[in-house]
């Protein structure tokens, strides 16, 4: 046949396979793939119902047609959700998450199969979805951002391997509303954190698995303490293979704290580390190394786990309180005070309460005889009487204080 004779079409091409196969298959390999004949029978069901054909299988994938890039992203999204629902129960390291792309392109058609960039795009997308995620290119958002009622992010243009321009992604949200700046912080007043996919030092990708595994186990763990917002697996696992600036995950995922890691093996034996960074500055407030025999896979990942989560609360506890520590007053009178009590540790000066009044330009908010002082030791009292004038607090002397300064 010659290239004349080629038949080509406008199609909308999905892509997906499973995230973290060879992990499940190490797990347990006749589950897996009963678990996966599975999948494929509801996932080809949908894509039916939405007008679509299956042309491809290799593998843990599957590769799907439609006519209208619509009822794509349609599909994508009702199998995902109809996944999701069906596993809810199922133990976390058992469940089986696809990653989805789809593209709008011209394909060629040979028999039964479709080839070309439209195809292959689409596959390339699908390997920078995240684990029940699905990215979309920009020919598929430009037809369904109005017709379907779904959030997208920008990914800007992604360079992926054997396609010669870069190809510009999009995220589909599955809540439906894009992401926030600070929503964390809107949602919980909480310390927030995102424990971000831990980086396979060693090249061996059948070790991936195993750096997913203490990810997930992280998250999970974390999860449980009541005084933290832990952001979820799937926000997180978007972040996969890359390398972002921290600055920049504090501000899409709206945290202050970013946990972070890696793991490498050599022989029987594996190294894992572990940082906490403070999402503002980019600085680091606590990093440590584990260094374990790999005698049980399982076994391994629940010591450092445990580890872990038996030191960061306590650690993202003491860092919110050096914020707390470092929040500004509005009241530039009191922070003068401040000052001037910090400088006069050693020989404290005396500040009159007729000065303090003249400062504050409030003669009513300081009473002529300070009787909250009487009877207490100076030094005591002066140390925490640091309070703004207008907010009245109880200075832990059992008194109501209003005035910065130290009282001799």
């Amino acid at each position: 046949m010659s290239v004349a004779e080629v038949e080509r079409r406008l199609a909308a091409n999905l892509s997906a396979d499973v995230a973290g196969f060879s992990r499940l298959m190490g797990a347990d390999e006749e589950g897996t793939l009963e678990a996966l004949d599975a999948s494929r029978t509801l996932i080809g069901g949908l894509v039916v119902g939405h007008h679509g054909r299956v042309f491809g299988s290799a593998g843990d994938s599957i590769i799907a047609e439609f006519a209208s890039p619509v009822e794509a992203v349609r599909c994508a999204v009702a199998f995902q959700a109809a996944l999701e629902e069906r596993d809810a129960q199922a133990d976390e390291a058992r469940r089986m998450r696809f990653r989805v792309g789809v593209n709008l392109g011209d394909v060629m058609v040979q028999g039964e199969n479709l080839l070309g960039d439209g195809v292959n795009i689409a596959a390339r997308l699908e390997a920078l979805a995240d684990a029940g995620g699905i990215r979309i290119s920009a020919t598929v958002y430009e037809q369904v951002k109005e017709k379907l009622d779904l959030g997208y992010d920008d990914l800007g243009p992604q360079t992926v391997k054997n396609i010669a321009e870069p190809v510009p992604a999009y995220r589909v949200r599955l809540d439906g509303a894009a992401p926030r700046p600070g929503a964390a912080s809107a949602i919980s007043n909480k310390p927030s954190i995102a424990v971000l996919p831990f980086d396979n030092m060693g090249g061996d990708p059948e070790q991936d698995y195993f750096a997913d595994g203490i990810t997930e186990d992280l998250i999970t763990e974390l999860s449980r303490f009541q005084g933290l917002f832990v952001i979820a697996r799937n926000s997180v696992f978007s972040y996969k293979g890359k390398s972002p600036k921290i600055q920049d995950v504090g501000t899409e995922l709206g945290v202050r704290y970013v946990l972070e890691g890696s793991v490498r093996k050599a022989g029987d034996r594996v190294r894992i580390t572990a940082q906490l960074i403070d999402a503002a500055t980019g600085h680091h407030l606590w990093a440590e190394c584990y260094n374990r025999k790999l005698d049980d896979v399982f076994a391994v990942q629940d010591d450092v786990t445990q580890q872990i989560v038996a030191t960061l609360p306590r650690r993202v506890e003491a860092a919110d309180l050096e914020h707390a520590k470092r929040k500004p007053t509005a009241n530039m009178a009191a922070y003068d005070y401040l000052l001037q009590g910090n400088t006069t540790t050693a020989a404290p000066r005396r500040i009159s309460h007729a000065g303090l009044r003249r400062s504050a330009g409030r003669s009513s908010s300081i009473p002529a005889t300070p009787r909250h002082t009487r009877g207490l030791p100076a030094r005591s009292h002066a140390a925490c009487c640091a309070v703004t004038w207008n907010a009245p607090t109880n200075c832990g002397h059992g008194r109501s204080i209003q005035f910065i300064g130290r009282i001799r």
